[in-house]
């Protein structure tokens, strides 16, 4: 969306979400489909516009099962909306839900569409296991036999390894290592303490407290199965109380990370409702904020670069982009998949080097107004369902830039293999 001249502002108009819950809890036996379903039915119900035919709906899962192969288009034909409305997926690990806004705003953008929704859903708790493919190849082969004897060959070759199901894991498939294995050789490097992640996520937990107990979310966050908001968010929570947990993925006795300071395995769905200038008007709809622009960045994590440092660079060339420094915004949604990225992502914008040694710029981007980032808490507090994050984070600014009447707000996400998302939203 660089070139303004030819494009066209894409209005925010709502967003809605379920509650985020511990995976394997209130959410057991609940598919993606139903989440995502039950989240963009409440956001066309709240906008009234049950019946109505969008543009297009853009929706994505990480941890998604075979038989949700086309989620986007069953989610519309179950939500509400005209069944004329088109529906596709998406998929870039923990950005999914901002890179589906970001497709929408850009199809909105260059005028082929007036209207449509992003999107994103993830639960651990309906993790469907697979057979290994020695299995498939062995059973194909088999059909293709003709005699029973030469089915009864093909059948012997199966071996009972091949017949325990696989599960998904979150190990980078180049490392072997967690992600929290990688953010723990980030935090080292860059010699973020276990006190500054304990105090970041303490303030995470304070502002998502302090934002429900002035009904911030109720607009937000719909009642489902049971809940009515987020079960994470710990307004009892003390500094005293983080520093007495164990550490959760280095055991050597250097950790830092903890399941304080870390993001929780999180079941929840979240979508948003964008559009033209003159559907809003045609709908009567609000106009929030707009979507201004977004990046995309990578690292090459595998030679040595932190594995979720991406965000540091999809937020440079946004600033460049845009004639922007990194002080000019209200507000900062930087997403707290640990207290230690965050950190990380912070301590480099302020180190010259590393700004002109991977990021191109003559000086360091500088420091943030830590007052004005994640105010209405983060995913530490919140929770972080992968694909749900992005809609959760570009409906919650939106509102806080109507709130305040003007401003602009920035998004950092970083995901699973060494990639970023960022985006600029204004008002």
């Amino acid at each position: 969306m660089s070139n303004r001249k030819t494009m066209r502002p894409v209005a925010i108009l709502a967003g809605s979400r379920t509650p985020f819950t511990k995976s394997f809890t209130n959410y057991s036996r609940t598919s993606n489909r139903e989440l995502m379903t039950a989240t963009v039915r409440d956001l066309v119900d709240k906008t009234q516009l049950r019946g109505a035919l969008l543009g297009d709906v853009s929706l994505g899962a990480v941890m998604k099962n075979a038989s949700d192969w086309n989620l986007a288009r069953e989610t519309v034909l179950g939500a509400g909306l005209d069944p004329h409305t088109p529906g596709y997926d998406v998929q870039r690990a923990c950005g999914t839900g901002l890179e589906t806004v970001a497709q929408i705003a850009l199809k909105i953008a260059s005028g082929q569409i007036e209207s449509g929704i992003g999107g994103g859903t993830d639960t651990n708790s309906d993790i469907a296991g697979v057979l290994p493919h020695e299995f498939s190849w062995i059973m194909m082969e088999a059909q293709k036999e003709k005699t029973l004897g030469g089915r009864l060959k093909k059948f012997a070759e199966l071996k009972l390894q091949y017949l325990k199901p696989r599960f998904p894991n979150v190990q980078e498939p180049r490392t072997g290592k967690s992600m929290g294995d990688h953010t723990e050789m980030m935090v080292k490097d860059w010699m973020i303490t276990r006190e500054a992640q304990d105090e970041l996520a303490y303030h995470s937990h304070q502002n998502a407290a302090k934002a429900y107990a002035e009904g911030f979310y109720k607009d937000l966050v719909f009642d489902f199965k049971g809940l009515k908001q987020d079960i994470f968010v710990r307004p009892d929570t003390t500094l005293e109380k983080l520093a007495k947990l164990k550490p959760a993925f280095d055991f050597n006795g250097t950790g830092t990370l903890t399941a304080g300071n870390s993001t929780p395995l999180t079941d929840g769905a979240s979508a948003v409702l964008l559009g033209s200038e003159e559907f809003a008007k045609e709908k009567n709809l609000p106009v929030l904020a707009y979507f201004v622009d977004a990046d995309y960045a990578a690292v090459d994590f595998v030679k040595g670069e932190g594995l979720l440092m991406a965000p540091t660079r999809a937020v440079a060339n946004l600033l460049r982009r845009n004639n922007l420094t990194l002080q000019d915004f209200d507000f900062y949604e930087i997403h707290e998949a640990f207290a230690g990225q965050v950190l990380c992502t912070l301590k480099a914008w302020e180190d010259e080097e590393y700004c002109r040694t991977q990021l191109g710029w003559s000086k360091a981007l500088g420091s943030i107004d830590r007052s004005k980032m994640n105010v209405k808490g983060g995913s530490l507090a919140l929770g972080h369902p992968f694909a749900a994050t992005g809609g959760r984070i570009v409906a919650s600014l939106a509102k806080m830039l109507a709130q305040k009447g003007s401003g602009r707000g920035l998004i950092s996400i970083c995901t699973a293999g060494g990639m970023g998302v960022a985006a600029i939203i204004e008002r």
